[in-house]
């Protein structure tokens, strides 16, 4: 347990002023007084609100949650042990091997901006939504507002929450028994997990198609598979969706392409120009 209420905002503005914005691919507008990033990226970068980051600096929120704990991790790209001593000093113990860990290693960060011209997202064992990069959210939707269960892809799937995707009846076996699947082989490996237990109860009793395939001990794995993306300016969009794993730190990523010699292909061009800059407005 941390005895100094303050240690938590220094080591935050520390972080914050050693991180480049242009690392991050974030405009350089405007003058700068400090060379690392403003509150208001990093509030932005983590989903979280100016006035809290605030807080949080100048000691006035000494309680954050271990998502949020998470998500300022992320956004300030801090190694496993500064993840973990941000957790100590925040008064929360660090992300255990029991636990589902939604840290995103910087080496995994490095490769992801490699992949910055292709939709994506980042998933932790549970497909928590735990990162996306810009063009993702203009094809999918920005999820910055979403909290709690809402950023969990099994959830917002089996319990028909509003979405682009649309999956043919092939299709959406095919995803939905891999992503159970998926789910149960996570569940054997974080028998400790309260929130993936929870969660796959909380399923089990609110969507029967979840239940009857977590019965039937069916088998698929996330590796190619197609969707249809319904833009509210481009259209109807067919993407083809390759799920990367990442072993040593249990995350899934998604990557959206445009199938080759399709209309998908001048789709994709058009967001490339126009979606970014709308996201990032």
């Amino acid at each position: 347990m941390n005895d100094d209420p303050a240690a938590l905002g220094r080591a935050l503005r520390h972080w914050r002023d050693r991180t480049s914005p242009e690392d991050l691919g974030l405009p350089l507008g405007g003058v700068r007084r400090a060379p690392g990033l403003r509150r208001e990226e990093l509030a932005q970068l983590a989903g979280l609100s100016v006035d809290y980051v605030v807080r949080l600096e100048r000691g006035r929120a000494t309680s954050p949650s271990p998502q949020v704990l998470a998500s300022l991790a992320r956004a300030l790209r801090l190694t496993e042990t500064e993840r973990d001593h941000l957790y100590l000093l925040a008064g929360q113990a660090p992300p255990t091997t029991g636990q589902i860990s939604p840290h995103l290693p910087p080496s995994v960060q490095r490769l992801l901006d490699q992949l910055d011209g292709s939709p994506l997202s980042v998933h932790d064992a549970a497909w928590n939504l735990v990162s996306w990069n810009p063009l993702w959210a203009a094809l999918m939707g920005d999820p910055s507002p979403w909290r709690g269960r809402d950023r969990n892809i099994a959830w917002r799937h089996f319990t028909h929450r509003p979405t682009r995707v649309t999956h043919t009846p092939a299709q959406e076996d095919r995803f939905e028994t891999a992503l159970v699947s998926d789910l149960r082989s996570s569940a054997a490996r974080y028998p400790k997990d309260a929130r993936l237990t929870a969660l796959i109860k909380d399923l089990r009793g609110a969507a029967a198609r979840f239940d009857d395939l977590w019965h039937s001990h069916a088998v698929g794995f996330h590796t190619t598979d197609s969707k249809t993306v319904h833009h509210p300016d481009l259209g109807p969009v067919t993407v083809d969706c390759d799920t990367l794993t990442v072993p040593g730190a249990d995350l899934r990523i998604a990557v959206c392409s445009p199938p080759a010699g399709t209309a998908a292909a001048g789709q994709f061009a058009l967001l490339n120009a126009l979606g970014t800059r709308a996201v990032l407005s």
